[in-house]
């Protein structure tokens, strides 16, 4: 993108989905004796990614040290040691690179749990992930972002337990840690109320300040609230993402009552939806239910995001894109910011200057991105291919089957059917004339 004085940043976690083959950590088992040294080699390929893709935040996996806290696991346990000229390397070249790095630890760190020995596993992993970001020499703007916990059937008892793990935890690990507002259990009004009492920095989050808000505060107030509590001189970060809109799938068993309705011919029960109709001797069906408001969707709508923008004039953050999209809901995002909002744009650096890059982007993403696909490794032979959402064997359907229009360049779609097949699943973004925001993939 057209480079201004640092422009704000669009950025996404862990998993590229652009590129195949691209791994955000050493995923082997133990047995094979994993790395971070290995982790590190595959997120220094993303980084060439993000570079040719001009992205320039990016989360690391919580598990770029496979088992290095892992107690029954002694063997692992000075991986990060061990690797500081790799991490040193791998800072260098994202500092080279403008990249901000951050750390989101997993939902098993707990600062808040009334079991003490959870409490000290979350201080160790959050120990070292601090560990391996002042290894790579980042600055402060590299955080840890964590969420209070659980409630415990005690909200009061829980925050101040939090306030009671923070303390415990080391210097390194109270210097990086930001805490973040959530969807279900402590809201924004929480995230402050824990802030004035210790002074930890805090990280809005746009979709879980809709989900929970039961204080009715003022998305703008509450943002600069939030914003304020960050150091001098350190660009705060959120987190954006829309609600998945579209019906969800879910499998429920066949009951005998079900088959004897199909045996019959008669309407399934009242109110329910199935994607197909139930046979009597089918054992699960899928029955299609409306969306939960939680969920993220893949790509983000640019209309909702040009909105929150423009009531955050004047504000100052970096964005974590999580649409389930990852990289290409920002790829899909840039050319929408232009064309719809270019003010917004603007504000990342997105100017009219791009628009021809970011029309072979958009070219790139409506032919599939088939190119980097013809890349991955070919399975054994009898190996068969799963849908990663059904788990269902996959055949190939042809775009005019799957209800699109054939595309220069594009591959067979992958349909879940029941057959076996090495031909791949093509997601093409959503349209937004469409009444949709989600994958339009056939799978």
């Amino acid at each position: 993108m057209t480079k201004a004085a640092r422009p704000l940043r669009l950025g996404f976690p862990v998993k590229v989905i652009g590129v195949p083959g691209l791994k955000g950590n050493d995923t082997r088992r133990w047995q094979q004796n994993p790395h971070l040294k290995c982790s590190l080699e595959h997120v220094d390929r993303i980084l060439d990614y993000l570079q040719k893709a001009e992205l320039d935040m990016y989360r690391l996996s919580s598990d770029l040290a496979p088992y290095a806290t892992h107690p029954d696991m002694p063997q692992f346990h000075n991986m990060v040691a061990e690797s500081d000229a790799e991490l040193a390397a791998f800072g260098r070249k994202a500092r080279a690179l403008d990249i901000r790095l951050s750390f989101h630890p997993s939902q098993f760190v707990l600062l808040n749990s009334p079991d003490p020995a959870l409490t000290a596993k979350s201080i160790w992993d959050l120990s070292s992930q601090a560990e391996m970001l002042d290894r790579m020499g980042c600055g402060p703007e590299a955080v840890l972002v964590t969420h209070v916990g659980g409630v415990y059937d005690d909200r009061e008892a829980s925050r101040a337990r939090w306030l009671d793990g923070y303390a415990r935890c080391p210097d390194h690990v109270r210097r990086r840690l930001v805490l973040e507002n959530d969807d279900i259990r402590f809201s924004a009004a929480d995230v402050l109320w824990i802030h004035d009492r210790c002074g930890v920095p805090c990280v809005f989050d746009y979709q879980h300040f809709w989900c929970r808000n039961p204080e009715r505060l003022d998305m703008r107030d509450t943002l600069k609230r939030f914003l304020a509590t960050w150091l001098a001189g350190v660009r705060p970060k959120l987190h954006f993402s829309s609600p998945r809109t579209e019906m969800r799938e879910v499998k429920r068993q066949v009951t005998a009552k079900d088959r004897a309705a199909a045996a019959a011919g008669t309407k399934p029960r009242r109110g329910e939806v199935t994607k197909a109709p139930v046979k009597a001797t089918a054992r699960v069906k899928t029955v299609l239910v409306p969306p939960i408001w939680t969920g993220h969707s893949d790509f983000t709508n640019p209309f909702e995001f040009a909105t929150f923008m423009r009531m955050a004039e004047g504000l100052e953050f970096d964005v974590m894109m999580e649409g389930k999209a990852k990289d290409i809901s920002i790829l899909k995002l840039r050319p929408d910011l232009l064309r719809f909002a270019p003010d917004v744009a603007a504000r990342f650096g997105i100017t009219a200057a791009d628009a021809a890059d970011l029309l072979k982007d958009e070219q790139a993403l409506e032919r599939g991105v088939s190119e980097a696909a013809e890349k991955r490794p070919r399975r054994r032979r009898g190996q068969r291919r799963r849908c990663s959402r059904t788990g269902l064997r996959l055949s190939p359907v042809s775009p005019a089957a799957s209800g699109e229009s054939a595309r220069p360049g594009a591959a067979a779609v992958r349909a879940c059917a029941p057959s076996s097949t090495r031909r791949r699943h093509i997601c093409w973004p959503p349209t937004w004339s469409d009444k949709r925001g989600s994958c339009r993939g056939s799978c």
